[in-house]
């Protein structure tokens, strides 16, 4: 049995790769460390609560001390991190816990990871050679596209928000320790995903919880920043290959080549809610839920555009992703009428 520690695997993205992980690999142990704030749900795992492959721990990235025992007592072969603070909004009117979070707690990890696999700099312990760290970033650090280019794995890094720049910190000391220390890691920066566990906070359940109760959508300034869109379970599927063939101190890009301005999708969105769960069935007096949308003042640093190049991942590692917009969309939606009904 192989043991691996995941971070943040109560969370929207964590939550789906551990199911992923235990259902493709019947010889691997999760350990899932998450501090379970606000964003995180214990239910989201209710189906592998009972299976003995899986434990969740309680707990911070930032407790050194925590994190040495639970590498001393699971001995684990690999780390999959995605623990982070990833709202925007909330990075910008409280950036210090996401300096907290995502940087010192990325090295926090990393440290603990050298310390159990490493006995100096590119000199693995005994039985510790193919230990991995793969670290779970964001398309966010590339910072804001023009009209046309795609994000690739050499583009250079600008961040514009307190969070994106953390995330880029923390994939800058993720690169550091396999160039200074040998350790083997490799990082992927995703494009935005959606699906089943996402927040409420985030855009695509926002529009379908609004909508539901009759409430204003909220859309910022014109409507028209253009996301590429990326269904959770293919993110989890590349991360996966990335984990088990990507090549130590590489970067693979995850991208759903699905892009699309949220004008769009609060169109798409409410035109299937229009069908299946029509606004007269639900005691609202609007024609249409699109009378629902609202245009509000715009984020501050607001990205334009992103939208990724996963040629490097698809060519190199085999990955394709098995979900379109569409058809991720509507699992997505029936997925969260469930939730709110």
């Amino acid at each position: 049995m192989k043991n691996i520690l995941v971070t943040g695997g109560a969370g929207f993205i964590g939550s789906n790769f551990i199911l992923h992980l235990l259902e493709k690999y019947k010889d691997y142990r999760v350990v899932n460390l998450d501090k379970l704030t606000y964003a995180a749900k214990r239910e989201y795992l209710s189906a592998v609560e009972s299976d003995s492959r899986y434990e969740l721990v309680q707990g911070d990235i930032l407790d050194k001390d925590l994190l040495f025992s639970l590498f001393a007592k699971h001995d684990f072969a690999g780390v999959i991190h995605f623990a982070a603070e990833s709202h925007v909004d909330n990075s910008i009117s409280g950036p210090a816990v996401f300096i907290e979070t995502n940087v010192k707690g990325t090295l926090s990890l990393l440290e603990a990871a050298r310390a159990h696999w490493l006995d100096a700099p590119f000199k693995p312990k005994p039985g510790k050679e193919h230990c991995r760290f793969l670290h779970v970033s964001t398309d966010e650090v590339y910072g804001s596209l023009g009209d046309t280019g795609l994000f690739r794995e050499d583009t250079a890094y600008a961040p514009n928000s307190p969070y994106s720049a953390s995330k880029a910190g923390s994939d800058f000391l993720a690169r550091a320790w396999f160039h200074t220390y040998g350790l083997n890691a490799v990082i992927t920066n995703c494009s935005n995903n959606y699906g089943p566990h996402q927040h409420d906070e985030k855009l695509i359940p926002t529009i379908i919880r609004k909508a539901l109760a009759g409430e204003k959508i909220p859309i910022y300034g014109d409507g028209k920043n253009v996301r590429d869109w990326l269904y959770v379970r293919d993110h989890c599927s590349g991360i996966d290959l990335a984990f088990h063939k990507g090549a130590a101190g590489e970067t693979y890009n995850i991208g759903g080549r699905n892009e699309r301005n949220n004008l769009q999708i609060v169109g798409t969105i409410t035109d299937i809610l229009q069908h299946v769960a029509p606004p007269g069935s639900r005691g609202l007096a609007i024609g249409h839920y699109k009378e629902l949308i609202s245009f509000v003042a715009d984020r501050p640093g607001h990205d334009r555009r992103y939208a990724i190049d996963a040629t490097k991942i698809e060519t190199q590692l085999g990955w394709k992703a098995a979900e379109n917009f569409e058809s991720g969309i509507q699992k997505t939606v029936e997925w969260y009428l469930k939730k709110y009904s």
